[in-house]
């Protein structure tokens, strides 16, 4: 097992990393922040779905420490996630999939909503994973570079295949194979987050834009543009426009990224940079364009019929949300069977209608439309084929990098 020492968080890390409930997560608390901005919502496959779906063999060099399973006995399953990040039904019954799940298998969800942040997070956890005991926790949902920490320190179980058919046979081809999860030995997303261009077409005057070359140099745009604080989206997308891939990138690369942005900001292209606040400087047109999360632009769009975006010829940038069970987890087999009901199409659906990111759910759509046939047809919740090739991952980074990286970001950003 790697040995982690933790580090004290500057400004910019922090920023980076912040999911409150102002962040991209809060769909019901991220709605009302948005309206007022805007001035004014399968065949079971078991074992052998490993291999029909393609899925590689896991890894043999990492795996979490199990307890002894109470699942058999104790039919619950401890469930922490973000705040506002599961179904609210039109009625405002809060998460009644969970419900259907319990009625269903007679497991009952104990579900907390006390993840606002990664790092913050993982500071909770750390030390009880550390010494070996239980968090208390079975089931956590955790951004992709903190998942693959967790992976890479060995504090998450591997899962168990025979629990998950829906999951092996459902996962959406865009994300079964991260590079810091080959096989998705240890994890499944919750949800896809989609980095893309977003732009008010009454601020732009008639100015196409097209690519982040047109966000960093177009002189028509000086001082009207937004970027993000989130390291991964903001240096990946200029990477793609700058024909680097940020899959396989190299500190040359990093560097020619950071200088490239340096540029704008000394030029004041680059307004500022922003967490989830870039939605009221768009809707109010203090950002003719910016970089933006998928999700709130479909729910802006709802609002302010001046917003909309565009993926670059370029590609752009994706991110996922992952359920993990910890080590010591109780209830093991109990978070294996949750994590894989919603795989199942008719919850992925509810989840999707609800949350408006990216369901990594396969053949989620004709559900979905039964729910909202608008969302069904949106791209930035249903991906089609051609959006997901170009979509693109930033590559997982060692500790160092990640220290390194994010030090040169902060100086970029002014935190």
């Amino acid at each position: 097992m790697e040995h982690y020492e933790p580090h004290r968080l500057n400004p910019a890390e922090a920023a980076a990393t912040w999911r409150s409930p102002r962040g991209v997560r809060t769909a019901m608390t991220r709605r009302s922040l948005l309206r007022a901005s805007a001035g004014g919502a399968l065949a079971v496959g078991g074992l052998g779905a490993l291999s029909a779906c393609g899925i590689p063999a896991a890894a043999k060099n990492q795996g979490g420490v199990s307890a002894d399973d109470h699942s058999a006995t104790e039919k619950i399953v401890n469930f922490s996630n973000w705040p506002e990040y599961i179904d609210v039904d039109q009625s405002g019954k809060r998460h009644p999939t969970l419900d259907t799940f319990a009625k269903r298998t007679g497991i009952q969800v104990t579900y907390t909503e006390d993840i606002n942040d990664n790092d913050e997070f993982f500071g909770k956890i750390q030390p009880e994973l550390a010494a070996g005991h239980d968090t208390g926790r079975d089931l956590i949902v955790l951004t992709d570079w903190l998942a693959a920490r967790m992976i890479r320190l060995g504090y998450v179980q591997k899962l168990d295949a025979s629990n998950l058919p829906h999951a092996f046979a459902n996962l959406s081809d865009q994300f079964r194979a991260p590079d810091w999860d080959p096989g998705r030995a240890y994890s499944y997303p919750w949800q896809g987050i989609s980095t893309v261009i977003a732009y008010n077409k009454k601020a732009l005057g008639g100015i196409e834009v097209k690519s982040v070359s047109d966000l960093l140099d177009n002189p028509g745009l000086k001082g009207r543009v937004g970027f993000l604080t989130e390291m991964r989206d903001t240096i990946g997308m200029t990477m793609l426009d700058m024909g680097k891939d940020p899959a396989k990138f190299t500190d040359d690369d990093y560097d020619a990224v950071i200088a490239r942005l340096q540029k704008a900001v000394d030029k004041g292209q680059i307004r500022r940079f922003t967490g989830n606040d870039y939605t009221s400087d768009l809707t109010k047109g203090d950002f003719a364009a910016c970089l933006a999360w998928g999700g709130d632009i479909v729910q802006l769009q709802a609002d302010s019929p001046d917003v909309g975006y565009v993926i670059p010829d370029s590609g752009y940038m994706t991110s996922t949300d992952n359920l993990l069970i910890p080590n010591r987890a109780r209830h093991k087999a109990n978070a294996e069977r949750l994590i894989d009901y919603f795989y199942e199409p008719e919850p992925a659906a509810e989840l999707a209608a609800y949350i408006n990111y990216v369901s990594p759910v396969a053949g989620v759509a004709p559900y979905l439309a039964k729910i909202d046939a608008s969302a069904a047809k949106n791209p930035l919740i249903i991906p089609d084929k051609a959006m997901q090739a170009k979509g693109h991952a930033f590559r997982a980074l060692t500790q160092q990098e990640e220290t390194a990286y994010q030090q040169k970001f902060s100086k970029l950003t002014g935190a």
